[in-house]
């Protein structure tokens, strides 16, 4: 993946303030914790009192984060900062200490390798640099090793340059790793949002239409009451016209509410068993004709390979699945979009293919994941970042369907979506 991908996602990320505190304190109180121990169990000789004034400037810090900052979360910039004076503290520190001969200089990497996983790529590339600035400063200018007086340690100069360049590398390992981990989790954390709320979305849509079932019924029988009760009212009040003027007007609004709730009730779904249960044959035939209402292009829908209805459970998940591929094909079709539906051997599978160009070289291998964009001119245009084809995957196979993307006869792109049919047909 290139830089200029990855820095498009270079977003505003935030840490929770109580646990970089936590983490800090226990950074802390160990560090002090060592220096005390080496200086009066172990008896090493070392400058205690600057020690303890880095150690002690670094719980102000931490003291001022906990009081000073009245938020929960602290955005990039902020824990970016916050990371780099950690880095200076504890290089001020390894410095005191033996520097790179210390063998504590492995945290010095650490705040590095937690903004790979938790912050963003800028914020990683500047504690890196600033983290191998601080190696390379460590190599040539540090006190002694902290000892008993009697001992020195020596070792060859080529030793002492290998520990900074062993360093370097498990830095840069370890954040690219992390910073994969992390962008990968991010990215298919905002895909699975966007997923839950066009999911939502279907769910509330499919609870309107009982509400407005249940409206039409509801209010058929006082519309039926006021209007007998005006007709009763005109037939005693034969003489005078102005009284028989409004009656009418009344009676002829009550019809205009019974042609709108007549419309609603062949509009939306009145029954409840109609809601639940459709055939597959009936739900692919409701798609496709909602697509060419609003398409030139000519969809085929051929059922005639399945010998009797396919009674299934009617979900948001399936019919935004479906609707979701057959939208895509007719996005990126010539002229033509094929729909094909079979249930042979146990299974049952649908098969929605185009004339279009297909689905690009550089992204084949990858198609169903979010948040990728093909590099081909062509595509370019039209295509996304796939965040619609990941969810369309993703809540078909939600309900237990295989979903395979290859080339079609029509030269496009062949989308095949498979189930076991005692996965999909529902129990009678």
């Amino acid at each position: 993946m290139k830089l200029s991908d990855l820095l498009k996602y270079d977003e505003d990320l935030k840490l929770e303030k109580k646990t970089v505190i936590i983490l800090r304190w226990i950074a802390l109180i160990g560090q002090l914790i060592t220096i005390y121990v080496v200086h009066f169990f172990v008896k090493f000789d070392l400058p205690l009192i600057f020690c303890s004034l880095t150690i002690f400037f670094g719980g102000v810090t931490n003291i001022f984060v906990q009081f000073g900052i009245n938020k929960n979360q602290l955005n990039n910039t902020e824990s970016t900062i916050l990371l780099f004076y950690d880095v200076i503290q504890l290089a001020v520190l390894l410095y005191l200490t033996g520097g790179v001969t210390n063998p504590f200089i492995v945290f010095l990497i650490v705040p590095a390798i937690i903004s790979s996983t938790l912050l963003n790529l800028s914020s990683t590339f500047f504690l890196s640099f600033i983290t191998s600035i601080a190696l390379l400063l460590l190599t040539f200018n540090f006190l002694p090793l902290p000892s008993d007086g009697n001992l020195h340690f020596h070792v060859p100069d080529f030793y002492i340059l290998s520990i900074p360049i062993s360093l370097n590398i498990v830095l840069i390992f370890l954040s690219y790793f992390g910073f994969r981990f992390g962008y990968e989790a991010r990215k298919r954390g905002n895909a699975l949002s966007r997923l839950e709320l066009i999911l939502a979305k279907e769910q509330e849509l499919e609870s309107i239409g009982h509400q407005a079932a249940a409206a039409a019924h509801s209010l058929g029988t006082p519309l039926s009451t006021i209007t007998v009760i005006a007709k009763e009212l005109k037939k005693e009040n034969v003489k005078s016209k102005e009284f028989n003027d409004d009656i009418d007007t009344l009676l002829e609004q009550a019809r205009k509410c019974g042609v709108i709730l007549k419309k609603i009730s062949q509009n939306k779904i009145v029954e409840d068993d109609y809601m639940i249960n459709i055939s597959l044959q009936d739900l692919l035939n409701e798609i496709s004709t909602s697509f060419e209402e609003i398409s030139e292009k000519k969809i085929n829908l051929n059922l005639a390979k399945t010998s009797k209805k396919i009674p299934i459970k009617r979900s948001p998940e399936i019919t935004y699945g479906i609707r979701n591929f057959v939208g895509n094909a007719v996005k990126f079709s010539k002229k033509n979009i094929n729909i094909d539906l079979y249930s042979e051997d146990g299974k049952t599978r649908i098969e929605i293919s185009d004339d279009g160009p297909g689905f690009p070289d550089d992204i084949s291998k990858i198609i169903g994941e979010p948040y990728i964009a093909s590099k081909v001119k062509k595509y370019k245009s039209k295509s996304g970042l796939g965040l619609g084809t990941f969810i369309g995957k993703t809540l078909l196979e939600r309900k237990k369907a295989e979903i395979e993307f290859s080339k079609s006869e029509l030269g496009g792109a062949l989308v095949e979506i498979t189930w076991k049919n005692s996965d999909l047909i529902a129990k009678q």
